[in-house]
């Protein structure tokens, strides 16, 4: 169990990393703005939803994830 407490922790600190690099606007331009993601704007209001982009990611992550736990 102390094992599984580690990766908890450090998938966070990760995630946490990743999340201020794309928030700061360091991050790649194409992210979010991929052709197939959801965008409708109105006069007062903008929904936003990016489907291929969330699509690609989890593609990544779950081929990354796969490498490591090996």
């Amino acid at each position: 169990m102390r094992e599984l407490g580690k990766l908890v922790v450090i998938s966070g600190v990760i995630v946490t990393l990743v999340g201020l690099v794309l928030w700061s606007g360091l991050g790649p331009k194409w992210l979010g703005r991929l052709p197939g993601d959801i965008r409708i704007e109105r006069e007062h209001a903008t929904f936003y939803f990016p489907i291929v982009t969330c699509i690609i990611l989890s593609i990544l992550l779950s081929l990354l994830w796969s490498i490591f736990r090996r």
